[in-house]
C-alpha cells in the first residue's frame, strides 16, 4: 500500500490527504509483464520474418535512407549511430553500436549485411570506438531493404510519432535461417545458427512447390548448418531433433591437419569453431600444459595473417602420436565446441519456437505477400501512367485544336473543363495536358509516346497474369530466391559428419581413441601402404592383408615398402626426389581396411614442387638395389641406404624434360619391364644395371622412336602379368572404347637392354598409343573414382588387339591380399 503526499492549491487553501490502496504483488505483475513484453518484442528476439531485430532493422533501414548504398563512400559509424539513435531507436548509443558491429563482422554472420572500414574486432578483441570506424550497406543488407518504395510493407511511427519506420523489411532472402540470431529474453532466450544460403534458398523452393513436404526432404537440401569459419561439425542427430522441434544441440570441431616442417610433425588448425577465437585456444593449451592434462606439444604459433587466413600451428615433440594429441586437444580446449539451437523467434508479434519447415513456411508466406503488395503497387501505378499516356496520345493528335481550346479559355479552370468536353478526357488527363511543356509537341514525341504505351500494356498484362494465380505468384517469388542465391550465394564451409564423437575428419587409430591410451608411438613393425589413387596408410603388425570380400574403393596397391613405426620410409617424385617421411604421421588402419578410404593424401604429407607428383615408396634402410626409371627410357639401380639423411634427396640427375615414371626393388634375378606409350615391351635381366649412386644419371633402356615415352617402368618377377590400355584418337573420343588386354609376361621374349622391345598390343584404327600400362603380379584395375573395373581374362596373345570394357581404366595395381 502506498500513500500521496498531501497537495495545497495555490491559494493556500488547505485540502484532505489522500490515500490509495494499491495491491503491490499485482503492481508488481503488471510493471513486470510490461516490461518483459518490452523486451521481447522491442528488443532481444528477432522477426521470423526478415529475421532482425528492432535495432538491427532500424540500422539497416535509416542506412538505406541516408543513401549508404555499396557502390557509394563509406561515412564515420557515430553518424550512423547518432540519426539511427534519434529518429528511430530510444535506447543508447552503445547498443546501437554494437549490433552495427555484429552485422559486418563475417565471422558472426554466415553473410555479412554491413561493410565496415576500419577496425570491427575479432574474435578475440573489441571493435575500435564509433569515431573511428566507417560503414555502408553492404549488397546483402541492401537487398534486405529493396522494395520499401513500393508499399511492400506496413509503416509505423515511431517512438515520438515523428517519423515513419517499417514494421518488418522485404527481406529478399531467409535471413534468420542464413544468418542466425542470439539474444536474451525475459523467461526465454534464442540461438540460431547460421546456414548456407543456396541450400536454404533451394529447401525454401522445394516447401513453395511441395507445401507438404517433410522435414526430412528439406534436409535433403539443408542437411545442416554453415557456419562462418568453417570447422567441422560432429554428429547430426542433435541438429534433426532442432529441424523437427526447434531445439537441439551439436558439437564443433576445429579443422586440423597434421603436417611436416623438415623433421619436425605439427598440426596446422585452419577453421575454428564458430566464435572461437586463436588467443583462447593458445590460453587453454598453456593451462593444459601447466596442469599436465596435455603431453606431447613442443610450442604453439598463431601465424594467422589477412593473406592465409587462420593458421594455428602446435608442435609435436618427436616420438608422439599427433592423432592421439589432437584428441586431447579435443577433449581439453575450446577445439571442440558446443551448440546449443533454440529457434525463438517473434511470429506476428508472439514468441514461437520454430522448426526448419516452419521457420521457411513464415518466411515464404511474408514473402509471398511482399511480392503480391509490390505487384498490386506497381499495376496500379503502370495504370496511372498509361491513362496520362492516352491523354497526350489524344493531345498530340489533334493538337492544333487544344491549343486553340487553351488560348481561347478564360482561365485554367476553363481551359480543363473544355478540354474534358472537347475530346471526352478525365480530369486527370485534362490536368495533365495543361502541365505538358511545347517541347513534347513533336512528332518524336509521339512515336515516344506510343512505344511507351506499347510497353506499358505488357507490362500490365505480365503484373494482372503473377496476380491472377497463386502459382504465377510462387514462380516470381522462387526466380527472385534463384537471383539472390547467384548474387550472394558461396560454397559450405562447414564439413558435416555423422561421426559419434569418437573419430574425428582425418581419420583416428583405436589407440587413439582409447581415453586411457599412451600418447607415445610404439616402435614396432608396420607397413606402408600407397593405393593408385594417392592415399597413404599404415598397417602394423605383420598380419597379411586379406583380399576384399566385396567391391571396396582404393584396394589397389601402387607400391608397399616395410618399416618400423618410428622409422622412416621414402617417397620419390617425378622429378627424381626422395622425400624422407616417418610412418608416424601416417593413420593406422587394420588389415581388413586398407580397401576403403582411409588414408591420408600423399600431397598433404610432403613439400612438393609445382608439378611433381609421387611415384611410388622406397625402403630408406634396405642395401638391395632399387630400380629408377624415366620416361625418357633411361634406367638405373641405386641403393636406398647409400641416400644422404635429408628430408629431400636426389635419386637420379635428369636430363630436362625428362621425369620419373617408376621406381621399385630390384634384384638381380629380377626382370626390368618397360613398355612404351607406342605399345612397345622391353624385358631384361636387372643384373644388367650395375648399382649407381645417387648423383649419376643411369644408362640407356630402351631404344624409343619419335615421340614415344615410357608408360610403365618396373621390376617384376616371373609369373607376372601385362595390363595393356589403348587410347583412341581425340576425334574418334567418346564413339570407340578403349580396348584392354591381359597377357602373361612369359609372352614376350627377353631382349637386350637399349633395344627396342616386341609390339605388346596391336593398335586398331583410331588408336594412337597406349594410355595406359602396368606389369606385375594379380593385376586390379580401378576408375578415377577408386571404384574396380573388371579387366578381361589374362593369357591373351602378346600381340592381340584387346577388348572393350565397361567404364573407364583409371590405374593398375596388385590386388590386396596377393
Amino acid at each position: 500500500m502506498t500513500a500521496t503526499p498531501t497537495t495545497e492549491p495555490s491559494d493556500g487553501a488547505a485540502t484532505a490527504e489522500r490515500i490509495d490502496d494499491i495491491d503491490v504483488a499485482a503492481e508488481m505483475q503488471d510493471s513486470f509483464l510490461e516490461y518483459a513484453y518490452s523486451v521481447i518484442y522491442a528488443r532481444a528476439l528477432p522477426d521470423a520474418r526478415d529475421g532482425l531485430k528492432p535495432v538491427q532493422r532500424r540500422i539497416l533501414f535509416q542506412m538505406s535512407e541516408m543513401g549508404l548504398r555499396p557502390e557509394k563512400g563509406h561515412v564515420k559509424s557515430a553518424r550512423v549511430v547518432g540519426d539511427v539513435m534519434g529518429k528511430l531507436h530510444p535506447h543508447g548509443d552503445t547498443a546501437i553500436y554494437d549490433a552495427l558491429v555484429r552485422l559486418a563482422q563475417p565471422f558472426s554472420l554466415r553473410l555479412p549485411l554491413i561493410d565496415g572500414h576500419g577496425n570491427f574486432g575479432s574474435l578475440d578483441d573489441g571493435p575500435a570506438a564509433p569515431r573511428y570506424t566507417e560503414a555502408r550497406l553492404a549488397a546483402a543488407g541492401l537487398s534486405l531493404t529493396e522494395g520499401l518504395d513500393e508499399d511492400v510493407v506496413d509503416f509505423v511511427p515511431n517512438y515520438d510519432n515523428s517519423y515513419q519506420q517499417p514494421d518488418v523489411l522485404p527481406a529478399s532472402y531467409p535471413n534468420l535461417l542464413v544468418n542466425g540470431a542470439s539474444g536474451i529474453a525475459v523467461g526465454m532466450a534464442t540461438n540460431m545458427a547460421p546456414h548456407n544460403l543456396v541450400e536454404v534458398v533451394q529447401a525454401a523452393k522445394h516447401l513453395l512447390a511441395h507445401p507438404d513436404a517433410s522435414v526430412a526432404d528439406l534436409m535433403r537440401h539443408v542437411p545442416g548448418p554453415d557456419l562462418p569459419g568453417g570447422g567441422v561439425i560432429v554428429g547430426l542427430d542433435g541438429i534433426r531433433e532442432a529441424y523437427e522441434s526447434g531445439r537441439g544441440s551439436f558439437r564443433t570441431r576445429a579443422r586440423a591437419s597434421v603436417e611436416r616442417q623438415g623433421r619436425k610433425t605439427q598440426i596446422v588448425i585452419t577453421e575454428l569453431p564458430y566464435l572461437v577465437g586463436p588467443e583462447r585456444i593458445i590460453e587453454k593449451i598453456k593451462d593444459g600444459v601447466q596442469s599436465k592434462k596435455l603431453q606431447g606439444l613442443a610450442d604453439v604459433q598463431d601465424l594467422t595473417d589477412r593473406k592465409h587466413g587462420m593458421r594455428l600451428v602446435i608442435g609435436i615433440k618427436t616420438g608422439f602420436d599427433p592423432d592421439a594429441v589432437l584428441q586431447q586437444l579435443y577433449r581439453y580446449t575450446p577445439l571442440e565446441d558446443g551448440f546449443s539451437i533454440n529457434n525463438v523467434a517473434l511470429v506476428e508479434g508472439k514468441p514461437q519456437t520454430l522448426g526448419l519447415r516452419e521457420l521457411l513456411r513464415v518466411y515464404l508466406e511474408h514473402r509471398v505477400g511482399v511480392v503480391r503488395r509490390r505487384s498490386e503497387y506497381r499495376l496500379q501505378r503502370r495504370r496511372d501512367r498509361l491513362h496520362l499516356v492516352e491523354g497526350l496520345l489524344i493531345a498530340v493528335l489533334d493538337i492544333d485544336e487544344v491549343i486553340q481550346v487553351i488560348r481561347t479559355s478564360d482561365d485554367g479552370e476553363q481551359a480543363r473543363r473544355r478540354l474534358q468536353d472537347v475530346f471526352d478526357l478525365t480530369e486527370v488527363q485534362a490536368e495533365h495536358i495543361l502541365e505538358l511543356r511545347l517541347r513534347r509537341l513533336t512528332k518524336f514525341s509521339r512515336i515516344e509516346l506510343e512505344a511507351e504505351r506499347d510497353e506499358l500494356l505488357a507490362q500490365i498484362a505480365e503484373l494482372e497474369r503473377i496476380l491472377g494465380t497463386q502459382a504465377a505468384l510462387h514462380e516470381v517469388v522462387a526466380a527472385e530466391l534463384d537471383e539472390v542465391a547467384d548474387r550472394f550465394g558461396t560454397p559450405r564451409r562447414t564439413m558435416l559428419t555423422e561421426a559419434n564423437g569418437q573419430q574425428a575428419a582425418t581419420g583416428r587409430s583405436a589407440a587413439a581413441r582409447a581415453a586411457a591410451a599412451s600418447l607415445e608411438i610404439a616402435d614396432a613393425p608396420t607397413r606402408v601402404v600407397m593405393s593408385v589413387t594417392g592415399r597413404l596408410v599404415r598397417v602394423d603388425g605383420e598380419e597379411p592383408i586379406p583380399a576384399p570380400a566385396r567391391r571396396s574403393r582404393h584396394d589397389a596397391i601402387r607400391s608397399e615398402v616395410a618399416s618400423t613405426t618410428r622409422g622412416a620410409f621414402g617417397l620419390v617424385t617425378s622429378s627424381g626426389a626422395v622425400l624422407r617421411l616417418t610412418p608416424a604421421d601416417l593413420p593406422s588402419v587394420p588389415p581388413a581396411s586398407v580397401g576403403l578410404t582411409a588414408g591420408v593424401k600423399v600431397r598433404d604429407l610432403g613439400a612438393f614442387e609445382r608439378g611433381e607428383e609421387a611415384v611410388a615408396l622406397i625402403d630408406l634402410s634396405t642395401e638391395e638395389p632399387w630400380l629408377v626409371a624415366t620416361a625418357q627410357g633411361i634406367v638405373k639401380r641405386i641403393r636406398p641406404a647409400e641416400l644422404r639423411d635429408r628430408d629431400r634427396e636426389s635419386v637420379i640427375a635428369l636430363k630436362p624434360g625428362d621425369r620419373v615414371v617408376g621406381i621399385a626393388p630390384a634384384p638381380d634375378d629380377a626382370w626390368i619391364v618397360l613398355i612404351t606409350t607406342d605399345a612397345q615391351l622391353l624385358r631384361f635381366p636387372a643384373g644388367q644395371v650395375n648399382p649407381q649412386g645417387p648423383g649419376a644419371g643411369g644408362m640407356k633402356g630402351i631404344g624409343l622412336k619419335a615421340d614415344a615415352t615410357v608408360r610403365f617402368a618396373g621390376a617384376v618377377a616371373e609369373g607376372a602379368e601385362v595390363v595393356t590400355v589403348t587410347e583412341a584418337a581425340e576425334t574418334l573420343a567418346g564413339l570407340d572404347e578403349p580396348r584392354v588386354k591381359v597377357s602373361d609376361l612369359a609372352e614376350f621374349p627377353p631382349k637386350g637392354r637399349g633395344t627396342g622391345g616386341v609390339q605388346a598390343h596391336r593398335l586398331l584404327k583410331g588408336e594412337v598409343g597406349l594410355s595406359l600400362a602396368w606389369a606385375g603380379p594379380s593385376p586390379l584395375a580401378v576408375g578415377a573414382d577408386g571404384s574396380q573395373r573388371q579387366l578381361p581374362p589374362g593369357g591373351a596373345a602378346r600381340a592381340g588387339s584387346g577388348v572393350s570394357v565397361d567404364g573407364a581404366i583409371g590405374a593398375v595395381g596388385s590386388r590386396l591380399g596377393a
